[in-house]
């Protein structure tokens, strides 16, 4: 049974069948965080992810909350938005709501996400600066997806 929560017109909900993908991927090749990315790349992180999408009564999705998971001890927050159209409705906090109140991600021992400029909005959800950063250690590329892109 799906975990959804309405709000104002619009519905939070962790359907997979629900998810458009084209409308996922149409925001995340120009945002900030996966400016480039495939489709395919993008289709196979939301088949390998509990997905949050928030939709309009019409069903268009407008925002998306990506957790990837064990579901036991550990969680990672990604590619959260709102279109902006849909902005200034409280649907950025229904997501986080419906992530933070999964029954599937409860008592994790570290719930982690990278953001450039949404810290206020997280920190009403719990989430903290890192208590120990010089323990994080990270293997990143940058710009993996217009580097792939380029030389295809």
């Amino acid at each position: 049974m799906p975990h959804e929560l309405p709000h104002n017109g619009y519905l939070v909900s962790d359907d997979p069948a629900r998810l458009d993908v084209t409308a996922i991927h149409a925001f995340l090749v120009t945002s900030y965080w996966a400016q480039g990315i495939p489709l395919e790349t993008v289709e196979l992180s939301l088949k390998n992810s509990l997905c949050f999408g928030a939709y309009t009564e019409a069903r268009e999705q407008v925002g998306l909350a990506r957790v990837i998971s064990d579901f036991a001890t550990f969680a990672w927050l990604a590619d959260v938005y709102v279109l902006d159209a849909h902005r200034g409705h409280g649907l950025s906090k229904v997501l986080m709501r419906a992530v933070v109140s999964h029954p599937r991600l409860q008592g994790l021992r570290r719930f982690q996400l990278v953001t450039r400029d949404a810290h206020n909005l997280y920190a009403q959800f719990g989430f903290t600066p890192l208590v120990h950063p010089a323990r994080q250690m990270e293997k990143s590329l940058s710009s993996p997806y217009l580097n792939t892109q380029a030389q295809a």
